[in-house]
């Protein structure tokens, strides 16, 4: 009986390491974010940003964002952005008009040069953001700082 007892114990403790995680499940530890976070500081391109896709799920994708500057306005008519601030600081422009507003390669996707009006909500590691469809947008950086998020 103890050694029907010791394998039942055994068995349950051994069981959840050799489970296997459901498809699509995701988990990106903070030291893994802290390093790509530094890796993507040193490929920062015109746009004053570096990106990378840390998974695509078909109807949404996980996204890692570095920025050093102000970011170009965007609206997604169809897409809700869900931000997690990982590291750094700046604020989120959110509403009001967008200039020179040009649809870009997908459907109610759009970019401008600028945001008149709307709101300024300051951003620091740790906040959450969720930013609705059909809401223009930009993520501004004042000079020598930088922002860094999971989208």
């Amino acid at each position: 009986m103890r050694t029907a007892i010791r394998l039942l114990a055994a068995a349950l403790l051994i069981a959840p390491v050799l489970a296997a995680d459901p498809p699509g499940f995701g988990l990106w530890k903070a030291d893994e974010l802290k390093k790509r976070d530094a890796a993507l500081s040193k490929k920062v391109g015109p746009d004053h940003s570096s990106r990378e896709t840390l998974a695509d799920y078909g109807d949404h994708r996980v996204r890692f964002l570095y920025r050093d500057a102000d970011g170009f306005p965007e609206q997604h008519d169809h897409i809700v952005d869900l931000v997690f601030v990982q590291s750094g600081e700046g604020t989120l422009q959110l509403g009001g008009a967008m200039i020179d507003k040009k649809a870009t390669g997908g459907a109610g996707e759009f970019v401008g040069s600028r945001l008149e009006g709307g709101e300024r909500h300051p951003l620091g590691e740790g906040d959450v953001i969720h930013i609705p469809a059909k809401i223009p947008h930009a993520f501004l950086v004042s000079k020598g700082r930088h922002i860094t998020y999971v989208l």
